[in-house]
């Protein structure tokens, strides 16, 4: 028999939620916008461009939900 899929597995790989976001508003920005992933991209800490890039997937998978096939 097929094991069930975890549907919140997002949840557990994301280790400091929330973080990515304060980083933008620190900045001045009022969230997580394209600019602020923009900005964090070219940061030069390791860890900015990671979650810019973490960021931007996430927004990628959430666009794409409502066109499964």
């Amino acid at each position: 028999m097929a094991k069930k899929k975890k549907k919140k597995w997002i949840k557990g790989a994301i280790k400091n939620p929330g973080s990515f976001t304060a980083w933008c508003k620190a900045r001045g920005y009022k969230g997580v916008t394209a600019e602020c992933i923009a900005e964090g991209k070219r940061s030069k800490n390791a860890t900015i461009r990671r979650r810019a890039n973490l960021a931007q997937t996430l927004r990628g998978m959430s666009k794409k939900k409502g066109k499964k096939k």
